[in-house]
């Protein structure tokens, strides 16, 4: 019992370290975070069920998430070679796509919430 736990501290302590590598790295996680922040603060201005606040909430995190994941395949790249490579780029792009489509995503959430609060 007491090895699992350890191991899940030791988790813990690697995904925080991640996150603060990302955070210190890539300007664009705090943007993100910042506009997490003010849409969150909006969730709960608005008369927003306890579905839809999370849902928008979730959807934000999972931005958040989205460009972690990003950073990870970039530095793998970048590992691998600073030669230009297709293979590289696509990769590179698939990233930034997968931050992007996340966001479309919450973007979406949020005008069904929008739409349902004026509806």
């Amino acid at each position: 019992m007491w090895q699992q736990i350890m191991r899940v501290r030791q988790r813990a302590i690697w995904s925080w370290e991640g996150v603060v590598h990302v955070y210190r790295t890539e300007g664009s996680l705090m943007q993100w975070i910042v506009i997490n922040v003010v849409f969150a603060v909006l969730a709960f201005v608005l008369p927003l069920s306890a579905g839809e606040r999370g849902m928008v909430l979730m959807g934000g995190i999972i931005v958040l998430a989205a460009e972690c994941m990003n950073t990870a395949i970039e530095r793998v790249v970048d590992d691998i070679g600073t030669e230009q490579r297709d293979a590289a780029k696509q990769a590179k792009d698939c990233g930034s796509a997968a931050v992007a489509v996340t966001a479309i995503g919450v973007g979406v959430a949020w005008v069904c919430v929008i739409v349902g609060l004026i509806w």
